[in-house]
Formats: C-alpha cells, sequence, structure tokens
C-alpha cells in the first residue's frame, strides 16, 4: 500500500527497539513514527488517515492498557507488544479491542501481519464512521413530523396504521413518506429500513384500538 495513506505509530520506551521497528516496517512500505512515550505520542498531531499503533504494555510514564482505554477521539487499532507478556494481561487487551498482543523478541511476519490486520480494521472504521456521519446529517434535514413519521414508515406499519397513529390522512402521511426517502436519499423502502437500522431509530407500533 501507498506509504502516504496511513501511518504506523510505535511506542516504546527502548531506542533501539523503536529504531530497528523503524527500519523493518519501512522495508515493507509502511510509513512509520516513533515515540518514547505515551505522553509523546498523545500530543502528537494525528493525520487524518488509517492509522495502526503498535504500543509497548509497560512504559515509563503509563500503562499501555490504560492509554487503550483512553477515549475523547477513535484510537487506532493497537498490535500490543510487550517483553513479558502474561495471560490476564494479553486477554484484557484483546477483550477491550486489540488486534493481537506480541511478546518480544517479534516475530517479523506476527508482526507484519498484525499491522496490516490492523490497518484494514482502521479503514472499515473509519469508512462506517464517515457513513454514518453522512447519515446522521441527512436525518438533520427531517422536520419534527417528518422525525415522528420516520419510526412509523420503517416499523412495516401500513400507511393507514401509522396515519391514525399521528392523526393525519393517509394523505398526508404519504407526502410525508416521500420527503423522507428524499431526505435520507433512500431509493426503497428496504434501503430506508436499513439507514433507520443504522441510526437506530427505534421501532414504534401502532396503538390498539
Amino acid at each position: 500500500m501507498p506509504a502516504q495513506d496511513h501511518t504506523v505509530f510505535v511506542v516504546d520506551d527502548d531506542q533501539g527497539i523503536r529504531e530497528a521497528l523503524t527500519d523493518l516496517l519501512s522495508t515493507f512500505d509502511l510509513n512509520v513514527v516513533a515515540f518514547g512515550s505515551a505522553a509523546e505520542y498523545i500530543a502528537y498531531p494525528k493525520p487524518d488517515l488509517p492509522a495502526c499503533l503498535v504500543l509497548d504494555v509497560e512504559l515509563p510514564d503509563a500503562n499501555g492498557l490504560d492509554l487503550q482505554r483512553q477515549t475523547g477521539q477513535p484510537q487506532p487499532h493497537i498490535v500490543f507488544i510487550t517483553g513479558r507478556g502474561d495471560i490476564p494481561t494479553s486477554v484484557r487487551a484483546m477483550k477491550a479491542g486489540a488486534v493481537d498482543f506480541l511478546t518480544k523478541p517479534l516475530k517479523e511476519s506476527d508482526l507484519v501481519r498484525a499491522i496490516h490486520a490492523a490497518l484494514t480494521q482502521d479503514r472499515i472504521a473509519r469508512r462506517d464512521r464517515a457513513e454514518l456521519a453522512e447519515l446522521q446529517r441527512r436525518l438533520s434535514r427531517l422536520t419534527p413530523r417528518e422525525r415522528e413519521v420516520l419510526p412509523l414508515v420503517v416499523s412495516g406499519l401500513l400507511n393507514k396504521q401509522s396515519a391514525a397513529e399521528l392523526g393525519i390522512s393517509e394523505v398526508t402521511l404519504q407526502i410525508h413518506r416521500g420527503k423522507i426517502m428524499k431526505k435520507l436519499e433512500a431509493d426503497s423502502l428496504a434501503e430506508l429500513v436499513r439507514m433507520a437500522v443504522r441510526l437506530e431509530i427505534p421501532l414504534r407500533h401502532a396503538r390498539q384500538h
């Protein structure tokens, strides 16, 4: 993959390991930026690119698992490396979403495979976030009434049921439905339902009369 379309961050307090990993990964056309501490990594302005974080578990200023849990912005997918790994630590890391947990000395093929897997997962996650943001932007176009109609329409209710639920005519309901389809850019009811699921629109059911 072209080096300019991603970043591999390496955080390890051992300068020799940082340099060795930078040299090694560069031979695989991976764009590497290395840091000696968690603070340096956190302070670094992250480019808006798919990324992987190769992270030592034990750092002088932080525990890698604590850094993994930091929130505020999406973290790159993480490949943990450690000189003294244990099963409980590796289980915690993997449960929290780490791509892999590798012990030193690192096996070149395992590390490169894990980094490529992390970059692939990060690309997918970034794409999903972008798609969700676009759907939310479209959703913001809806009027308050259209926001009331949408859950009924995607719940599979008949037009007359939805209209009765809202106390409006079927014709008015159909007009709202058409505007919703247009604003959300849905080509079919099935696509509209998929969008609603992605947006976590709660399903509605007509009241029993």
